[in-house]
């Protein structure tokens, strides 16, 4: 990834310390460096994405059409289980922990009959949205990823 931004270091065989923005179309909107030993103001690079937004409404438009999550998301997981902790990370990594809800049916039985009830069966993860069922981890990831980065 480095490499195909230029922020590779041959010489130094590391990664330079860069910014990269990127609109929702993929187009490549601003590059820079402030070296490997450098440090980025956080206020500057806030202002910096205001500015190109401003200056590309069309891309930061499209960035809004993101598909929103429903009030109500409930991700239910399982203790334990590998495909509930891949969601579970991505729901955390893709900071949804506040559009998503968590339910963890190892540690709750009532929670446990309502999977069942809803799903029809006794698989986690599962996703509902507007009370429908999404049982497959690589699905609902996508999901997830689809409501937090529309690129």
């Amino acid at each position: 990834m480095a490499q195909a931004y230029g922020a590779w270091l041959d010489k130094a065989g590391i990664t330079d310390r860069a910014t990269v923005l990127i609109d929702a179309g993929g187009t490549v909107r601003h590059a820079s460096s402030v070296g490997p030993g450098g440090e980025r103001v956080i206020a500057d690079l806030a202002a910096l994405c205001e500015e190109v937004n401003a200056a590309h409404p069309a891309a930061a438009a499209a960035a809004q059409g993101a598909e929103a999550l429903p009030a109500g998301s409930r991700l239910f997981i399982k203790s334990n289980c590998g495909a509930s902790r891949a969601a579970l990370l991505a729901r955390a990594n893709l900071h949804l922990e506040d559009a998503v809800a968590l339910v963890n049916v190892s540690e709750d039985p009532a929670a446990h009959a309502e999977l069942v009830s809803l799903a029809g069966k006794d698989q986690a993860p599962c996703l509902v949205l507007d009370g429908q069922p999404m049982l497959e981890s690589a699905d609902i990831i996508a999901r997830m990823v689809r409501a937090a980065a529309p690129v």
